[in-house]
């Protein structure tokens, strides 16, 4: 029965992954039709994950009455997303707000946006901050990053080599988890040793092939990270078929509906994420009060149903810290 969930979960992955997202394609919405236009997008549509922001987006989107473009690629490519820009700004959005594969690849379409009188935003993955005003961060990359080195410490008695595997090694929120990770090694940890850090692509069988073949070179590693949504199952069905349960470790970050088969099975103790639902509505009340020009660059304001949100520096908001859920808690979340 366990195996046949794990294989479930594997199965809706694989087909989100394989872009079965309804609306993914062309900006859906008139240009002309008097509506404030928020065009939001996520690294790709069509995974649970990004499917949450987008519920949460919508929420605020509906409680704010502004229309709401939640669009964008079915890979994790920043060049697709520049197309998504482009056809944004010919379209004349008020806002674009991006969740970024590639800090530096997106910023000129989103300068173009700026000289365009578009305001431009960032959330999940920040941009260049000279091609955005704000950036909603789910949680600090410090405070993800050693929540997710501490649990991995804890499992394998504080020693070890690990492999890290990521999303795209452009991504710039994985590097900054990936540099807090490191950082938390070397004043904390110095039997540990982050020996590999390996792409997944946001691609599940490529995470799953990776850490397969990482793991059968290289025996003696202690543990893996899989640090994004769509990594960390991977990285655990690969330890699940290779029948290294209880003795390879696996942390990381994802859903926690997706990681309930493996955390059930024992094969993921513990995992770390935020509400990506309330992300998603966070971003988009950012866009909104970006275009009423009532942003604050410090202390704190209220975002509807997350009541008072605040600013950790003039330019980048903070939904709050890390959720971390474990086998006595993750039924209780429904994302």
């Amino acid at each position: 029965m366990r195996r046949f969930a794990a294989a479930l979960v594997l199965a809706a992955l694989g087909a989100a992954l394989a872009g079965c997202a309804v609306g993914a394609g062309a900006p859906t919405y008139s240009a002309d039709d008097g509506k404030t236009k928020i065009c939001m997008m996520p690294k790709l549509v069509g995974i649970p994950y990004f499917n949450a922001t987008e519920r949460g987006a919508t929420d605020a989107a509906r409680e704010l009455k502004v229309e709401l473009d939640y669009n964008g690629p079915t890979e994790a490519a920043a060049v697709r997303q520049v197309e998504f820009i482009q056809q944004w700004v010919q379209l004349r959005c008020d806002a674009i707000t991006v969740a970024g594969n590639d800090p530096d690849a997106l910023a000129p379409a989103l300068k173009e946006a700026q000289r365009s009188g578009i305001k431009t935003g960032s959330w999940d993955a920040d941009v260049a901050k000279d091609a955005r005003s704000f950036f909603v961060n789910q949680a600090t990359f410090k405070a993800i990053g050693e929540t997710m080195t501490d649990i991995m410490a804890a499992e394998t008695k504080r020693k070890g080599k690990f492999l890290i595997v990521t999303g795209s090694l452009t991504a710039p929120n994985t590097n900054e988890w990936i540099a807090a990770m490191r950082k938390r090694v070397k004043e904390r940890y110095p039997k540990m040793q982050i020996a590999s850090v390996q792409p997944g692509e946001e691609n599940l069988q490529k995470g799953i092939d990776v850490t397969k073949s990482y793991l059968s070179a290289n025996p003696d590693t202690a543990g893996v990270f899989g640090i994004t949504t769509v990594a960390l199952p991977g990285v655990a069905e690969a330890v699940r078929q290779l029948g290294l349960k209880g003795k390879v470790a696996v942390t990381g970050l994802t859903d926690p509906v997706i990681a309930k088969p493996y955390v059930d099975e024992g094969v993921i103790k513990k995992a770390v994420l935020w509400n990506p639902e309330d992300l998603g509505y966070l971003a988009v009340f950012v866009a909104k009060k970006m275009l009423d020009g009532t942003m604050p660059t410090s202390g704190a304001f209220k975002a509807g149903r997350l009541g008072d949100v605040k600013m950790i520096a003039k330019d980048e908001v903070l939904l709050g810290p890390p959720l971390v859920f474990s086998k006595q808690d993750v039924g209780k979340y429904d994302f």
